[in-house]
C-alpha cells in the first residue's frame, strides 16, 4: 500500500521591479509605483506618441489662420491646467483667473517693452524665458498675497471674493496709463525672441504662425507634464484630500491652510505664464480684455473638458479656442442664426449661447466633461463584446 503526499501549489513568483499588470486586468497593478506612473500602460505611451507626432506635423497640414487658433488653444490649455489645479483638484472655486492672466500679460510687456518709449514702462529684455518666468513669478506673488483669503473662506464666499479681484484689476488696468497704455490705447505684447530670433516673424523656411505653433505646443507639453506630476505627487494628493473633506484631511495631519496657499500660488503662476504667451500671440494688449467673461471662459474650459484631469483641461481649452471658428460657419448651414435685417451672422450671440448650453448639458449629462466621454468610449472598447 503506497501513500502519496498531498499536492501543494507552488509559491507565487516574487514581483520584481515596478510591478506587472496581470493579463486581462487592464485596471489592476501589482505595484503602487506603476499605478502612479506618468504613462502606466503601453497603449497610453503609443497614443501620446502618435498624438505628439501628428501635432508636430500640423503646420504642414493646416493654413496659418487655423494654426494661430491652435497656438491660442495651446496657451489657453496652460491657463486651464492652472485653474483646474486650484478648482478641480484642490476644490477652491476661483473666478479671479482673468486678473492673474492680466498681471502676467502686463508683466511680460513691461519686461520686454521698449525702454525708449516715454509713455509706458519697458526694460527691453525680449528673451522669452526671462519675461515668461517674470510673468509667472509676479502672478504667483500676488496669488500668495491673496491666498490667505482662501484659508478663511470656501464655496460661494470664496468665489465672490476672487470675483472682486477681476473688478479691481479692471480698474487698475484702465487707470494705470504708464503700465497699460490707457483705455482705448493699450500697448504692444511681448515679442517672442529666442536666441536672437523673433519667432513671430516669418523666415524663408517657415511662417511666423508655424513657428509660434511649435513654440506653444512645446510649452504646453512642458506645463502639462509639470501639472500632471504635481497632481500625482504628495502635493496633488493633499489637494484632493482638502477638496474631498478638509476637516478629515486636517485630522490626518494635512496642513489645510498651507495646501490652499500652494494651490493658489501654482494656479496663479500658470495663469501669469498663459497671459504672457497669449498676448505674445495676439501682439496687442487692451486694458478692457480682462473682464468677467475671460474667467467664465476658463471655468467653461474645465467644466466642458473635465474637472480634476490635465487631459480634460487641454481638451476643453482647444474646444473653446475653436468654438468661434465653428460659430462663424454655423450660420451658413443654419439660416435662422442670421440676422433678418442685414443677413449677417449673429456670431457673438451664438457663441455666448453655446457657452451656456454646453455648460448646462455637460453638468447634467456628463459631469466629467469630454474626458468622461472619452473614458466611456475607452471602457466600452476594452470590455467589448461584454459591454452592457
Amino acid at each position: 500500500m503506497t501513500t502519496t503526499e498531498p499536492r501543494t501549489a507552488p509559491p507565487p513568483a516574487p514581483v520584481r521591479g515596478r510591478g506587472r499588470r496581470p493579463r486581462g486586468r487592464p485596471a489592476m497593478y501589482t505595484a503602487y509605483a506603476q499605478d502612479m506612473a506618468l504613462l502606466n500602460t503601453g497603449a497610453k505611451k503609443v497614443s501620446i506618441g502618435v498624438l505628439l507626432v501628428l501635432a508636430a506635423l500640423a503646420p504642414f497640414l493646416f493654413q496659418d489662420d487655423l494654426l494661430r487658433l491652435l497656438a491660442t488653444g495651446s496657451v489657453l490649455a496652460i491657463g486651464a491646467i492652472g485653474l483646474n489645479l486650484v478648482t478641480g483638484y484642490a476644490g477652491q472655486v476661483s473666478l479671479g483667473h482673468a486678473f492673474f492672466i492680466g498681471v502676467g500679460a502686463y508683466t511680460a510687456s513691461v519686461v520686454a517693452g521698449d525702454p525708449t518709449d516715454e509713455d509706458v514702462y519697458g526694460f527691453g529684455i525680449t528673451f522669452l524665458p526671462v519675461w515668461l518666468l517674470a510673468a509667472g513669478l509676479v502672478a504667483a506673488l500676488l496669488g500668495l498675497i491673496v491666498s490667505p483669503l482662501a484659508t478663511r473662506l470656501r464655496g460661494l464666499y470664496l468665489a465672490i471674493v476672487t470675483l472682486g479681484l477681476v473688478f479691481i484689476g479692471e480698474h487698475v488696468f484702465r487707470e494705470w496709463d504708464s503700465l497699460t497704455g490707457g483705455a482705448g490705447v493699450g500697448r504692444q505684447g511681448p515679442d517672442p525672441v529666442l536666441f536672437g530670433v523673433d519667432l513671430s516673424r516669418s523666415t524663408p523656411s517657415f511662417s511666423g504662425d508655424q513657428q509660434m505653433f511649435w513654440l506653444m505646443l512645446l510649452l504646453l507639453v512642458i506645463f502639462a507634464v509639470v501639472g500632471r506630476n504635481i497632481a500625482r505627487s504628495a502635493m496633488g494628493r493633499s489637494f484632493q484630500a482638502v477638496r474631498d473633506r478638509d476637516i478629515a484631511a486636517e485630522i490626518t495631519g494635512v496642513d489645510v491652510r498651507r495646501v490652499k496657499r500652494r494651490a493658489f500660488v501654482v494656479s496663479s503662476f500658470y495663469a501669469g505664464c498663459a497671459g504672457a504667451l497669449l498676448y505674445s500671440i495676439l501682439g496687442y494688449i487692451d486694458p478692457a480684455s480682462f473682464g468677467l467673461l475671460v474667467s467664465v471662459q476658463f471655468i467653461a474650459m474645465i467644466l466642458i473638458g473635465g474637472a480634476s484631469t490635465i487631459s480634460g483641461s487641454i481638451m476643453g481649452a482647444f474646444f473653446i479656442a475653436l468654438l468661434p471658428r465653428l460659430t462663424r460657419e454655423l450660420p451658413a448651414y443654419l439660416p435662422f442664426l442670421s440676422s433678418s435685417a442685414t443677413e449677417t451672422p449673429n456670431v457673438f450671440q451664438v457663441e455666448q449661447l453655446l457657452y451656456g448650453v454646453l455648460i448646462i448639458v455637460f453638468l447634467i449629462f456628463e459631469p466629467r466633461g469630454l474626458f468622461g466621454v472619452w473614458f466611456r468610449i475607452r471602457n466600452y472598447w476594452k470590455a467589448w463584446p461584454f459591454s452592457y
